[in-house]
């Protein structure tokens, strides 16, 4: 089976950094050496992410990393709601950026139309400036 991977707004983080701060600050809450992002709808096509798809985060317009997706799991809200978690490695993957136009929710995002990680010795370049980021990689330069 082939995998299906998923896109997804990070939203109120200004860097990769701002996210993995976050998650560090929230990892008490979850299982050892994952994090988790609550979701309202339940991917119908679970069993494809499952096979190996990663969550793809984009932060202010550009897609700039991903987490491998560990599971699915039921959560209830304390509004009484049931939601998906989808629980993810701890691990941040920096990518290629890829500049996206905003969208609500999550998306599926095909193998093909995903962005390859950076190398590891670049994974930590320096950072560029949100619009430089954006311009690059709406020409296909980084």
């Amino acid at each position: 089976m082939n995998h299906l991977n998923i896109i997804k707004l990070c939203v109120g983080a200004e860097s990769v950094e701002d996210l993995e701060q976050w998650q560090r600050e929230n990892r008490a809450r979850w299982a050892a050496g994952t994090a988790e992002h609550i979701t309202r709808m339940w991917p119908k096509r679970a069993d494809e992410v499952l096979a190996g798809g990663s969550l793809y985060w984009v932060i202010k317009g550009i897609l700039l990393c991903r987490q491998r997706i560990l599971a699915l799991e039921p959560r209830r809200g304390s509004d009484g709601i049931d939601r998906c978690a989808i629980v993810l490695d701890a691990e941040v993957v920096r990518t290629e950026a890829a500049a996206r136009r905003p969208f609500q929710g999550w998306r599926y995002l095909d193998p093909k139309e995903s962005p390859p990680d950076l190398p590891k010795l670049r994974a930590r370049d320096d950072v560029l400036p949100p619009e430089m980021a954006r311009a690059l990689a709406e020409i296909g330069l980084r």
